[in-house]
């Protein structure tokens, strides 16, 4: 498809700083692979040159696959595009001296992170559950703010703060000992290297001579500083975003970059992109007078490339087992009458317990469906099990890769052993690998612990020398020594079950083959940057699938950010769902303004159709209250919306038509066949 004015602007525009102001469906990343193929093929950049960055490996995906395809994997080497943690572990790695790290360093998940938080805290926090994961969203907040554990000591509020600071000083001294970096490291560690280390800063500019950024709403206080540092003065780049679809703030997205970009760069040049590929006039004008509502820095209209199409349909439903009954026939009779696929529509809702009662009523109607947020490859224990002897092998002061494989398989490593030899290393300030040779001169451990700790360990060791000469000889016989595959038949709950899990760890096993011997698109890498590339891809993909399916999409409207689909069912449009209650405080306008971009981002899912639903009456915490229809409902166009009663009772004579319409429109289908 030909580039539209708008697009072609965007694409050709690369003296200065450049913000493409780009609406739902609008083809920003079709602006981006043009905009990459113009660098490379007219002006002269090299693809090494230039680095494109986006928040998922999902997308990072995408668009290697779309570059692929424009210019050919031959002339596309070199390029860089990754997600910003990817990036931020690229520049770590070539530059770990000057940041203050060793070279061997290992991720931290989150479910590492939350364990070692629950060792470290235990005298303040007693191991509460929801302290610790309040504790790990502070520690996160703190780092997107680029706020360090003396300033968030300083900056404590109350008492709950001033000890969550105590606790994020250990965390940090704790991280740096063992060699560990979490997530947000990723990003945090090279942005402070850049502002405090010019000779480093000036050759990552003179690397990288074009950025583009993509997604750039959801950049949080630390990826724009890195983006800054990134530019420089010379300042060529161009940011992708849309401000009407920032609704990530909980996780630290700040929609105010888009004003602090004008404001850091007063030759920033906008192009807005607001012709729109995906969805019908309708939506799109129920979609615009919609998020009119919240003020703009910037002014930007959807216009529909595609017919005028269906009036939105509102269904009143009595109560949410109606609301989902009713959305359910809607499906069931649209696919019969349309002849479509169910992997065409889409049900949206707030909050994942919205889901509950349709996931009831279409197992029902047996009527296949898939939920997003399943558990990922790299999420699997048998996978994290074999990653933490990957990572042990690289980096053997990693007690937390240490902890999970000393006695998986089993190994009669119990846990009196574990507590004196974690005693000892603590006293000696060592890992507890390390820990491990010394300890037999304490007389803590008797014969039979000391023998079956030192067998393991002394393993480990030998394997760690070998894996340095040939990693995936290495690899290949710690699985064969472990007798890893009679472990999984043991542990397993069926035989099948053992099959798939052992299919996972060949798979795995394969993959890493492929990362150390390099490919086409990629050089060759260590066993460390291959863990560290596996560790990090599990943290990405979590609840990302890439199957195509026949199957009823279940997601939030968070999951379904950069989605589309024919027909989209948008559940509960009532005030305390969407809005959501929290956001309904006094004094809290910009919480509104969130969730009304939400409901603009679930509006504009769907090309072909859409349908809202609100109930009259609802059970909240074991009461039945009755809601009141959504603002933003009340705020849609009100001559786009067909409104749809529901609840009542339906008399027998009332059925009787409605079915003989239903039966006199199958009639007609099959008659033009």
């Amino acid at each position: 498809m030909k580039l539209n004015d708008a697009q072609q602007q965007a694409v050709t525009f690369v003296t200065g700083p450049c913000l493409v102001l780009a609406g739902a469906g609008s083809g920003k990343t079709r602006v981006i692979i043009n905009k990459i193929a113009y660098l490379i093929r007219e002006c002269g950049y090299l693809p090494k040159q230039i680095a494109a960055v986006t928040f998922t490996n999902k997308a990072a995906r995408e668009m290697k696959e779309r570059i692929a395809f424009s210019l050919g994997k031959q002339e596309a080497r070199g390029l860089t595009i990754s997600t910003f943690h990817t990036l931020g572990l690229t520049i770590l790695k070539k530059e770990y001296r000057a940041a203050g790290i060793k070279s061997n360093f290992s991720l931290f998940d989150d479910q590492d992170q939350l364990a070692l938080l629950k060792e470290l805290t235990e005298p303040l926090l007693k191991e509460d559950k929801d302290l610790l994961n309040q504790l790990v969203s502070y520690i996160s907040r703190c780092k997107n703010q680029m706020i360090f554990p003396d300033k968030a000591k300083e900056c404590a509020r109350d008492q709950k703060e001033s000890a969550f600071a105590a606790c994020y000083e250990l965390y940090s001294i704790q991280t740096r000992a063992l060699n560990v970096l979490d997530f947000d490291d990723l990003i945090l560690l090279p942005t402070q290297l850049f502002i405090h280390n010019s000779e480093v800063r000036e050759r990552w500019q003179l690397s990288i001579r074009y950025l583009l950024v993509d997604e750039y709403q959801d950049t949080n206080t630390m990826q724009y500083q890195l983006i800054k540092m990134l530019v420089g003065d010379r300042a060529r780049f161009t940011v992708v975003g849309d401000d009407d679809q920032s609704i990530y703030s909980w996780r630290g997205a700040q929609p105010q970059n888009m004003a602090l970009l004008k404001e850091d760069f007063p030759h920033l040049n906008v192009i807005k992109l607001e012709q729109n590929y995906r969805s019908t006039a309708v939506i799109l004008k129920a979609a615009n007078i919609l998020i009119a509502n919240n003020p703009h820095l910037f002014e930007k209209k959807l216009i529909s490339f595609h017919g005028q199409g269906d009036l939105i349909k509102i269904i009143s439903a009595k109560d949410e087992e109606n609301e989902a009954q009713r959305v359910v026939a809607e499906i069931i009779g649209h696919r019969f009458i349309h002849q479509t696929s169910y992997g065409q529509y889409a049900i949206l809702y707030r909050g994942n317990h919205q889901s509950r009662l349709i996931e009831k009523v279409l197992v029902q109607n047996k009527i296949p469906y898939r939920i997003s947020g399943g558990t990922s490859f790299f999420s699997r224990i048998e996978i994290k099990d074999i990653l933490a002897y990957l990572r042990l092998l690289t980096n053997s002061e990693d007690d937390t890769a240490f902890l999970r494989v000393v006695n998986t398989p089993r190994r009669e490593i119990g846990p009196s052993t574990l507590q004196k030899l974690g005693e000892f290393a603590t006293l000696q300030q060592k890992s507890l690998f390390s820990a491990s040779f010394d300890i037999g001169s304490t007389g803590l451990l008797n014969a039979r612990q000391l023998s079956a700790l030192q067998s393991f360990t002394y393993w480990i060791d030998k394997l760690s020398e070998y894996a340095k000469e040939s990693p995936l000889e290495a690899v290949r016989d710690l699985l064969t020594e472990i007798n890893y595959d009679s472990w999984l038949f043991e542990t397993s709950p069926s035989p099948k079950a053992a099959e798939m899990r052992l299919k996972n760890v060949n798979q795995l096993y394969e993959w890493l083959g492929d990362m150390l011997n390099g490919s086409d698109i990629e050089e060759p890498m260590t066993l460390t940057q291959a863990v560290n590339r596996f560790t990090l891809r599990d943290m990405l993909e979590r609840a990302e699938d890439d199957e195509e399916s026949h199957q009823v999409q279940l997601m939030t409207i968070h999951a379904s950010k950069g989605l589309e689909f024919d027909f989209v069912y948008l559940l509960g449009m009532e005030e305390g769902i969407l809005p959501h209650q929290n956001s309904l405080n006094e004094g809290q306008i910009e919480a509104v303004e969130e969730e009304r971009r939400l409901a603009y981002v679930a509006i504009t899912r769907a090309k072909k159709n859409l349908t809202i639903t609100h109930c009259l009456e609802r059970r909240s915490q074991g009461e039945v209250i009755k809601p009141d229809p959504s603002r933003f409902l009340k705020e849609l166009p009100q001559d786009e919306l067909n409104y749809e009663s529901g609840g009542q009772k339906v008399t027998a004579q009332e059925r009787m038509v409605k079915g003989q319409a239903h039966l006199a429109l199958i009639k007609a289908r099959l008659n033009k066949k």
